[in-house]
Protein backbone atom coordinates (compact mmCIF):
# COMPACT_ATOMS: atom_id res chain seq x y z
CA UNK A 1 0.00 0.00 0.00
CA UNK A 2 1.52 3.38 -0.98
CA UNK A 3 2.40 5.60 1.95
CA UNK A 4 -0.17 8.22 1.02
CA UNK A 5 -3.06 5.76 0.74
CA UNK A 6 -4.17 5.47 4.34
CA UNK A 7 -7.15 3.19 4.89
CA UNK A 8 -10.37 5.21 5.14
CA UNK A 9 -13.40 4.10 7.13
CA UNK A 10 -16.41 4.60 4.89
CA UNK A 11 -20.08 3.84 4.35
CA UNK A 12 -23.57 5.02 5.32
CA UNK A 13 -23.84 4.30 9.00
CA UNK A 14 -27.53 4.90 9.58
CA UNK A 15 -28.74 2.80 6.66
CA UNK A 16 -26.44 -0.09 7.57
CA UNK A 17 -26.97 -0.18 11.33
CA UNK A 18 -29.67 -2.88 11.46
CA UNK A 19 -27.80 -5.12 9.04
CA UNK A 20 -24.43 -5.04 10.74
CA UNK A 21 -22.81 -7.82 12.69
CA UNK A 22 -21.89 -7.42 16.36
CA UNK A 23 -18.33 -6.42 15.48
CA UNK A 24 -19.42 -3.89 12.90
CA UNK A 25 -22.01 -2.44 15.23
CA UNK A 26 -19.25 -1.78 17.72
CA UNK A 27 -17.45 0.40 15.19
CA UNK A 28 -20.73 2.13 14.38
CA UNK A 29 -21.31 2.76 18.07
CA UNK A 30 -18.06 4.71 18.18
CA UNK A 31 -19.21 6.94 15.35
CA UNK A 32 -22.68 7.35 16.86
CA UNK A 33 -21.10 8.35 20.16
CA UNK A 34 -19.07 10.96 18.29
CA UNK A 35 -22.24 12.23 16.63
CA UNK A 36 -23.88 12.61 20.02
CA UNK A 37 -20.77 14.34 21.29
CA UNK A 38 -20.82 16.86 18.47
CA UNK A 39 -24.57 17.36 18.80
CA UNK A 40 -24.09 18.21 22.46
CA UNK A 41 -21.26 20.65 21.78
CA UNK A 42 -23.40 22.33 19.10
CA UNK A 43 -20.39 23.36 17.05
CA UNK A 44 -20.62 20.93 14.16
CA UNK A 45 -23.49 21.26 11.69
CA UNK A 46 -22.52 18.51 9.26
CA UNK A 47 -23.45 15.18 10.89
CA UNK A 48 -22.68 12.79 8.06
CA UNK A 49 -20.40 10.03 9.29
CA UNK A 50 -19.32 6.90 7.50
CA UNK A 51 -17.28 3.82 8.16
CA UNK A 52 -15.94 0.86 6.33
CA UNK A 53 -15.71 -1.96 8.88
CA UNK A 54 -12.50 -3.89 8.47
CA UNK A 55 -12.85 -7.63 8.04
CA UNK A 56 -11.26 -9.48 10.94
CA UNK A 57 -12.48 -13.00 11.61
CA UNK A 58 -10.49 -13.20 14.86
CA UNK A 59 -12.50 -10.39 16.44
CA UNK A 60 -14.68 -11.45 19.35
CA UNK A 61 -17.25 -9.16 20.95
CA UNK A 62 -19.11 -9.91 24.16
CA UNK A 63 -22.49 -8.58 25.22
CA UNK A 64 -22.44 -7.36 28.81
CA UNK A 65 -25.55 -6.29 30.80
CA UNK A 66 -26.09 -2.90 32.44
CA UNK A 67 -25.78 -2.73 36.24
CA UNK A 68 -27.47 0.26 37.94
CA UNK A 69 -25.59 1.80 40.86
CA UNK A 70 -27.11 0.22 43.96
CA UNK A 71 -26.75 3.28 46.20
CA UNK A 72 -27.46 5.96 43.62
CA UNK A 73 -30.83 6.86 45.14
CA UNK A 74 -29.42 6.85 48.66
CA UNK A 75 -26.53 9.12 47.65
CA UNK A 76 -28.62 11.20 45.20
CA UNK A 77 -26.04 10.33 42.53
CA UNK A 78 -28.16 10.95 39.43
CA UNK A 79 -27.75 11.41 35.70
CA UNK A 80 -28.72 14.81 34.27
CA UNK A 81 -32.39 13.81 34.16
CA UNK A 82 -32.50 12.24 37.64
CA UNK A 83 -32.24 8.63 36.47
CA UNK A 84 -29.88 6.09 38.04
CA UNK A 85 -26.40 5.79 36.45
CA UNK A 86 -24.53 2.53 36.13
CA UNK A 87 -21.90 0.38 34.48
CA UNK A 88 -21.23 -2.88 32.65
CA UNK A 89 -18.87 -5.41 34.18
CA UNK A 90 -17.22 -8.73 33.37
CA UNK A 91 -15.45 -10.58 36.15
CA UNK A 92 -11.79 -11.44 35.82
CA UNK A 93 -10.51 -14.99 35.89
CA UNK A 94 -7.33 -16.94 36.49
CA UNK A 95 -4.29 -14.72 36.98
CA UNK A 96 -6.44 -11.63 36.36
CA UNK A 97 -8.89 -12.21 39.22
CA UNK A 98 -7.26 -9.52 41.35
CA UNK A 99 -6.70 -7.04 38.52
CA UNK A 100 -9.11 -4.28 37.46
CA UNK A 101 -9.52 -2.26 34.27
CA UNK A 102 -12.04 0.59 34.32
CA UNK A 103 -12.98 2.33 31.07
CA UNK A 104 -14.93 5.61 31.13
CA UNK A 105 -17.24 6.20 28.20
CA UNK A 106 -16.86 9.40 26.18
CA UNK A 107 -19.47 11.76 24.80
CA UNK A 108 -18.65 15.47 25.13
CA UNK A 109 -20.09 18.02 27.54
CA UNK A 110 -23.02 20.40 27.92
CA UNK A 111 -22.39 24.07 28.66
CA UNK A 112 -25.87 25.64 28.86
CA UNK A 113 -29.26 24.87 30.37
CA UNK A 114 -30.55 24.32 26.85
CA UNK A 115 -27.83 21.88 25.78
CA UNK A 116 -28.00 19.96 29.06
CA UNK A 117 -31.79 19.76 28.75
CA UNK A 118 -31.42 18.33 25.24
CA UNK A 119 -28.74 15.95 26.43
CA UNK A 120 -30.92 14.47 29.17
CA UNK A 121 -33.13 13.03 26.44
CA UNK A 122 -30.22 10.88 25.20
CA UNK A 123 -28.08 8.07 26.59
CA UNK A 124 -25.48 10.70 27.46
CA UNK A 125 -27.80 12.27 30.01
CA UNK A 126 -30.17 9.52 31.06
CA UNK A 127 -29.92 5.81 31.78
CA UNK A 128 -33.46 5.49 30.40
CA UNK A 129 -31.97 5.67 26.92
CA UNK A 130 -28.94 3.45 27.53
CA UNK A 131 -28.65 0.01 25.96
CA UNK A 132 -29.35 -2.80 28.40
CA UNK A 133 -26.34 -4.62 26.94
CA UNK A 134 -23.15 -3.37 25.30
CA UNK A 135 -20.32 -5.05 23.49
CA UNK A 136 -16.88 -5.42 25.03
CA UNK A 137 -14.06 -5.29 22.51
CA UNK A 138 -10.60 -3.77 22.23
CA UNK A 139 -9.09 -3.20 25.68
CA UNK A 140 -12.32 -4.52 27.26
CA UNK A 141 -12.26 -7.82 25.36
CA UNK A 142 -11.82 -11.22 27.02
CA UNK A 143 -10.18 -12.55 23.86
CA UNK A 144 -6.39 -12.88 24.38
CA UNK A 145 -5.82 -12.47 20.63
CA UNK A 146 -7.54 -9.11 20.76
CA UNK A 147 -6.45 -8.03 24.23
CA UNK A 148 -3.26 -9.91 25.16
CA UNK A 149 -2.42 -8.18 28.46
CA UNK A 150 -5.80 -7.43 30.06
CA UNK A 151 -8.18 -10.07 28.68
CA UNK A 152 -8.67 -11.87 32.00
CA UNK A 153 -8.91 -8.83 34.27
CA UNK A 154 -12.08 -7.56 35.89
CA UNK A 155 -13.27 -5.16 33.17
CA UNK A 156 -15.76 -2.34 33.77
CA UNK A 157 -17.31 0.05 31.26
CA UNK A 158 -18.51 3.17 33.10
CA UNK A 159 -21.52 4.87 31.48
CA UNK A 160 -21.33 8.63 31.14
CA UNK A 161 -24.47 10.67 31.81
CA UNK A 162 -23.53 13.86 33.67
CA UNK A 163 -22.14 16.05 30.88
CA UNK A 164 -19.06 17.28 32.76
CA UNK A 165 -16.55 14.41 32.85
CA UNK A 166 -17.81 13.20 36.26
CA UNK A 167 -16.94 16.53 37.86
CA UNK A 168 -20.19 18.44 38.42
CA UNK A 169 -21.54 19.44 41.85
CA UNK A 170 -25.17 19.84 43.01
CA UNK A 171 -24.50 23.25 44.57
CA UNK A 172 -24.54 24.63 41.02
CA UNK A 173 -27.97 23.27 40.16
CA UNK A 174 -30.64 25.81 39.35
CA UNK A 175 -33.46 26.15 41.87
CA UNK A 176 -35.92 27.80 39.49
CA UNK A 177 -37.72 24.67 38.39
CA UNK A 178 -35.13 23.53 35.85
CA UNK A 179 -34.89 19.81 36.44
CA UNK A 180 -31.22 19.18 35.81
CA UNK A 181 -28.93 17.25 38.14
CA UNK A 182 -25.25 18.16 38.19
CA UNK A 183 -24.03 15.15 40.16
CA UNK A 184 -20.96 13.96 38.24
CA UNK A 185 -18.65 13.90 41.27
CA UNK A 186 -21.31 12.13 43.36
CA UNK A 187 -21.72 9.53 40.62
CA UNK A 188 -17.97 8.99 40.59
CA UNK A 189 -17.73 8.63 44.37
CA UNK A 190 -20.70 6.27 44.54
CA UNK A 191 -19.34 4.15 41.70
CA UNK A 192 -15.90 3.85 43.28
CA UNK A 193 -17.45 2.83 46.60
CA UNK A 194 -19.48 0.12 44.90
CA UNK A 195 -16.55 -1.29 42.94
CA UNK A 196 -14.40 -1.34 46.08
CA UNK A 197 -17.15 -3.25 47.87
CA UNK A 198 -17.42 -5.92 45.18
CA UNK A 199 -13.71 -6.70 45.00
CA UNK A 200 -11.62 -3.77 43.85
CA UNK A 201 -10.45 -3.08 47.43
CA UNK A 202 -8.11 -6.10 47.19
CA UNK A 203 -6.80 -5.30 43.71
CA UNK A 204 -3.14 -6.02 43.00
CA UNK A 205 -3.23 -4.24 39.65
CA UNK A 206 -5.51 -1.51 38.28
CA UNK A 207 -5.74 0.59 35.14
CA UNK A 208 -8.13 3.54 34.88
CA UNK A 209 -8.89 4.38 31.26
CA UNK A 210 -11.30 6.51 29.26
CA UNK A 211 -12.06 7.80 25.78
CA UNK A 212 -12.56 11.45 24.78
CA UNK A 213 -14.54 13.16 27.58
CA UNK A 214 -13.91 9.91 29.47
CA UNK A 215 -10.20 10.34 28.79
CA UNK A 216 -10.39 13.80 30.33
CA UNK A 217 -12.26 12.31 33.31
CA UNK A 218 -9.47 9.75 33.64
CA UNK A 219 -6.87 12.48 33.96
CA UNK A 220 -9.01 14.53 36.35
CA UNK A 221 -9.61 11.57 38.69
CA UNK A 222 -6.34 9.69 38.20
CA UNK A 223 -4.67 10.58 41.50
CA UNK A 224 -7.93 10.19 43.44
CA UNK A 225 -8.24 6.71 41.96
CA UNK A 226 -4.71 5.91 43.11
CA UNK A 227 -5.60 7.09 46.64
CA UNK A 228 -8.56 4.71 47.08
CA UNK A 229 -6.67 1.66 45.84
CA UNK A 230 -4.48 -0.61 48.02
CA UNK A 231 -1.10 1.00 48.65
CA UNK A 232 0.82 -1.96 47.23
CA UNK A 233 -1.25 -2.18 44.03
CA UNK A 234 0.21 -1.26 40.65
CA UNK A 235 -2.10 1.60 39.61
CA UNK A 236 -1.82 3.60 36.39
CA UNK A 237 -4.02 5.69 34.08
CA UNK A 238 -4.58 5.69 30.31
CA UNK A 239 -6.28 8.60 28.53
CA UNK A 240 -7.43 7.93 24.96
CA UNK A 241 -8.11 11.06 22.86
CA UNK A 242 -8.59 13.00 26.08
CA UNK A 243 -5.79 15.54 25.70
CA UNK A 244 -7.75 18.49 24.33
CA UNK A 245 -5.60 21.45 23.33
CA UNK A 246 -6.37 25.01 24.42
CA UNK A 247 -5.72 26.56 21.04
CA UNK A 248 -7.33 29.40 19.10
CA UNK A 249 -9.35 28.47 16.03
CA UNK A 250 -8.32 29.54 12.53
CA UNK A 251 -10.25 32.82 12.96
CA UNK A 252 -8.32 33.68 16.12
CA UNK A 253 -11.22 32.94 18.48
CA UNK A 254 -10.97 31.09 21.80
CA UNK A 255 -13.83 28.74 20.89
CA UNK A 256 -12.92 25.74 23.06
CA UNK A 257 -11.67 27.86 25.98
CA UNK A 258 -14.97 29.75 26.16
CA UNK A 259 -16.91 26.50 25.85
CA UNK A 260 -14.97 24.86 28.68
CA UNK A 261 -15.41 27.99 30.80
CA UNK A 262 -19.18 27.67 30.43
CA UNK A 263 -19.12 23.96 31.34
CA UNK A 264 -17.03 24.58 34.46
CA UNK A 265 -19.13 27.51 35.64
CA UNK A 266 -22.50 25.90 34.86
CA UNK A 267 -21.82 22.65 36.69
CA UNK A 268 -19.50 23.84 39.46
CA UNK A 269 -16.64 21.73 38.17
CA UNK A 270 -13.84 23.73 39.81
CA UNK A 271 -14.12 21.78 43.10
CA UNK A 272 -13.10 18.60 41.26
CA UNK A 273 -10.15 20.07 39.40
CA UNK A 274 -6.49 19.86 40.31
CA UNK A 275 -5.97 22.07 43.36
CA UNK A 276 -2.47 23.17 42.38
CA UNK A 277 -3.76 24.31 39.00
CA UNK A 278 -6.82 26.09 40.39
CA UNK A 279 -4.60 27.94 42.87
CA UNK A 280 -2.60 29.53 40.04
CA UNK A 281 -5.10 29.73 37.17
CA UNK A 282 -8.69 30.54 36.30
CA UNK A 283 -10.54 27.26 37.09
CA UNK A 284 -11.87 26.68 33.57
CA UNK A 285 -8.30 26.59 32.22
CA UNK A 286 -7.69 23.65 34.57
CA UNK A 287 -10.17 21.62 32.50
CA UNK A 288 -7.39 21.42 29.90
CA UNK A 289 -4.95 18.56 30.61
CA UNK A 290 -1.97 20.63 29.48
CA UNK A 291 -2.50 22.80 32.58
CA UNK A 292 -2.44 20.03 35.18
CA UNK A 293 -0.88 16.88 33.73
CA UNK A 294 2.50 17.73 35.25
CA UNK A 295 0.82 17.70 38.68
CA UNK A 296 -0.51 14.13 38.28
CA UNK A 297 1.58 11.85 40.47
CA UNK A 298 0.22 8.54 39.14
CA UNK A 299 1.86 7.16 35.95
CA UNK A 300 -0.08 8.20 32.83
CA UNK A 301 -0.17 6.93 29.25
CA UNK A 302 -1.56 9.14 26.47
CA UNK A 303 -3.06 7.73 23.27
CA UNK A 304 -3.77 10.64 20.93
CA UNK A 305 -3.92 11.05 17.16
CA UNK A 306 -1.92 14.06 16.05
CA UNK A 307 -4.76 14.83 13.62
CA UNK A 308 -7.65 14.18 16.00
CA UNK A 309 -10.64 14.76 13.74
CA UNK A 310 -12.82 15.87 16.67
CA UNK A 311 -10.34 18.53 17.72
CA UNK A 312 -9.84 19.67 14.14
CA UNK A 313 -13.59 19.99 13.59
CA UNK A 314 -14.37 21.60 16.95
CA UNK A 315 -11.26 23.37 18.25
CA UNK A 316 -9.20 24.30 15.19
CA UNK A 317 -11.89 24.74 12.52
CA UNK A 318 -15.36 25.04 14.09
CA UNK A 319 -18.14 25.99 11.67
CA UNK A 320 -18.23 29.63 12.79
CA UNK A 321 -14.56 30.07 11.90
CA UNK A 322 -15.07 28.97 8.30
CA UNK A 323 -18.04 30.94 6.87
CA UNK A 324 -16.84 30.45 3.29
CA UNK A 325 -16.47 26.68 3.83
CA UNK A 326 -12.94 26.69 2.45
CA UNK A 327 -12.14 23.93 4.96
CA UNK A 328 -15.25 21.84 4.37
CA UNK A 329 -13.78 19.04 2.22
CA UNK A 330 -10.58 18.96 4.28
CA UNK A 331 -12.53 18.58 7.53
CA UNK A 332 -14.45 15.67 6.03
CA UNK A 333 -11.42 13.78 4.77
CA UNK A 334 -7.79 14.65 5.48
CA UNK A 335 -6.84 13.43 1.99
CA UNK A 336 -8.85 16.36 0.60
CA UNK A 337 -6.63 18.93 2.31
CA UNK A 338 -4.59 21.04 -0.09
CA UNK A 339 -0.97 21.90 0.81
CA UNK A 340 -1.96 25.20 2.41
CA UNK A 341 -4.55 23.62 4.72
CA UNK A 342 -2.33 20.64 5.44
CA UNK A 343 0.35 23.07 6.60
CA UNK A 344 -2.12 24.41 9.19
CA UNK A 345 -2.84 20.87 10.35
CA UNK A 346 0.88 20.22 10.65
CA UNK A 347 1.04 23.30 12.85
CA UNK A 348 -1.71 21.82 15.04
CA UNK A 349 0.31 18.61 15.35
CA UNK A 350 3.41 20.61 16.23
CA UNK A 351 1.46 22.45 18.93
CA UNK A 352 0.46 19.11 20.47
CA UNK A 353 4.02 17.80 20.43
CA UNK A 354 5.37 21.04 21.90
CA UNK A 355 2.80 20.87 24.70
CA UNK A 356 3.89 17.31 25.48
CA UNK A 357 7.66 17.96 25.67
CA UNK A 358 7.73 18.12 29.47
CA UNK A 359 5.39 15.12 29.80
CA UNK A 360 7.66 13.13 27.49
CA UNK A 361 10.58 13.66 29.87
CA UNK A 362 8.71 11.92 32.70
CA UNK A 363 10.26 8.48 33.12
CA UNK A 364 6.95 6.92 34.20
CA UNK A 365 4.98 8.38 31.30
CA UNK A 366 3.95 6.57 28.13
CA UNK A 367 2.58 7.84 24.84
CA UNK A 368 1.33 6.72 21.46
CA UNK A 369 0.86 9.75 19.20
CA UNK A 370 0.01 8.50 15.73
CA UNK A 371 -0.66 10.48 12.57
CA UNK A 372 -4.20 9.30 11.93
CA UNK A 373 -7.41 11.26 11.23
CA UNK A 374 -9.41 9.52 13.94
CA UNK A 375 -10.50 10.02 17.56
CA UNK A 376 -10.78 7.20 20.15
CA UNK A 377 -8.72 4.09 19.36
CA UNK A 378 -8.49 1.83 22.43
CA UNK A 379 -11.88 0.16 22.69
CA UNK A 380 -12.21 -0.96 19.06
CA UNK A 381 -10.47 -4.22 18.15
CA UNK A 382 -9.29 -2.94 14.76
CA UNK A 383 -7.39 -0.01 16.22
CA UNK A 384 -6.42 -1.49 19.62
CA UNK A 385 -4.82 -4.77 18.53
CA UNK A 386 -5.37 -6.70 15.32
CA UNK A 387 -3.24 -7.80 12.36
CA UNK A 388 -4.16 -4.56 10.57
CA UNK A 389 -4.01 -2.14 13.53
CA UNK A 390 -2.22 1.21 13.33
CA UNK A 391 1.41 0.86 14.36
CA UNK A 392 4.35 3.01 15.33
CA UNK A 393 7.78 1.36 15.44
CA UNK A 394 5.93 -1.86 14.54
CA UNK A 395 3.97 -1.68 17.82
CA UNK A 396 0.19 -1.65 18.15
CA UNK A 397 -1.45 0.54 20.77
CA UNK A 398 -2.15 -2.54 22.90
CA UNK A 399 1.46 -3.70 22.76
CA UNK A 400 2.71 -0.21 23.63
CA UNK A 401 0.34 0.13 26.59
CA UNK A 402 1.30 -3.33 27.82
CA UNK A 403 5.03 -2.54 27.59
CA UNK A 404 4.43 0.61 29.64
CA UNK A 405 2.07 -0.84 32.25
CA UNK A 406 4.21 -3.89 33.00
CA UNK A 407 7.51 -1.98 32.67
CA UNK A 408 8.68 -4.28 29.89
CA UNK A 409 10.28 -1.42 27.99
CA UNK A 410 10.00 2.30 27.36
CA UNK A 411 6.85 3.12 25.41
CA UNK A 412 7.02 6.65 24.03
CA UNK A 413 6.02 6.44 20.40
CA UNK A 414 5.59 9.52 18.23
CA UNK A 415 4.65 9.05 14.59
CA UNK A 416 6.13 10.88 11.63
CA UNK A 417 3.88 13.56 10.07
CA UNK A 418 0.92 12.73 7.84
CA UNK A 419 0.83 11.06 5.34
CA UNK A 420 3.79 8.85 6.23
CA UNK A 421 2.05 6.02 8.13
CA UNK A 422 0.22 3.55 5.85
CA UNK A 423 -1.20 1.61 8.81
CA UNK A 424 -3.56 4.42 9.87
CA UNK A 425 -7.32 4.17 9.89
CA UNK A 426 -8.58 7.55 8.72
CA UNK A 427 -12.19 8.53 9.09
CA UNK A 428 -13.88 9.71 5.92
CA UNK A 429 -17.00 11.85 6.46
CA UNK A 430 -17.43 12.61 2.79
CA UNK A 431 -18.72 9.26 1.51
CA UNK A 432 -22.46 8.62 1.46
Amino acid sequence: MPANQHRPLRGGIFSWWRQWSNRESTIAAVILAVLLLTFTLSIISDSRTNTNPISNTDTVSEWVPFTPLSKAQQNTAFCLDGSVPGYHMQRGFGSGSDSWLLHIEGGGWCNTISSCSSRKRTALGSSKYMDHQVQFSGLLSCNPLQNPDFFNWNRVKIRYCDGASFSGHPESEFKNGTKLFFRGQLIWNTLMDELLTIGMSTAKQALLTGCSAGGLATLIHCDDFREIMPKDANVKCLADAGFFLNKKDIAGNHTIEFFYRDVVHLQGVSRSLNKECVARSEPSKCFFPQEFIKSIKTPVFLVNPAYDFWQIRNILVPDASDPNESWRRCRLNIHNCNPELLEVLQGFRNALLKTLIEFQQNEEAGMFINSCFVHCQTWIAETWHSPSSPRINNKTIAESVGDWYFNRKTAKHIDCPFPCNPTCYNLDFGQG
